[in-house]
């Protein structure tokens, strides 16, 4: 199982809708400051259900939905999904690819998705139990975090 795709729309700094493919053999994300990295990140986390505002370098929810600009208005709702090759069926779904999407409106409402279907956030961490893969695993590890790792 490896993490195929990341789209975004409207999360923090990200207001247009963007894709990113991640190819099998793919480690790191690396750019220039500012570049959106550690958004990256967050993103990822958020949909596998980071609950914890500091852990996603935000005070309040809200902080994950584009704020606007003095060029664009602030957007109504977040949205990120991660797309999961699952050819191998490491995850217990009967698919070759599993898309789980967090969606969050500025009503402070919040949708969680698994392949497009409605579900609890108990659902997307019992899916990826057993996996490595979660909020709270070593499969993602942010800048500064690799002595607490080692």
């Amino acid at each position: 199982m490896h993490l195929k795709r990341l789209e975004l729309f409207g999360f923090k700094t990200f207001a247009d809708r963007t894709e990113l493919e991640f190819l099998p053999g793919v480690t790191a994300v690396v750019g220039p400051n500012g570049s959106g990295k550690s958004n990256i990140a967050d993103a990822i986390q958020w949909v596998l259900g980071e609950q914890s505002m500091r852990s996603l370098r935000s005070l309040s929810a809200q902080d994950v939905i584009f704020a606007g600009t003095h060029r664009r208005r602030p957007l109504g709702f977040a949205e990120a999904s991660l797309t999961f090759d699952n050819e191998t069926r490491s995850l217990p779904l009967d698919f070759d690819e599993v898309t789980v999407t967090r969606r969050l409106y500025r009503s402070g409402e919040s949708d969680y998705l698994i392949n497009k279907v409605p579900c609890r956030l108990r659902d997307i961490h019992e899916l990826f139990l057993d996996t490595g893969v979660g909020c709270d695993a070593y499969s993602i590890v942010g800048q500064g975090e690799i002595d607490a790792v080692l």
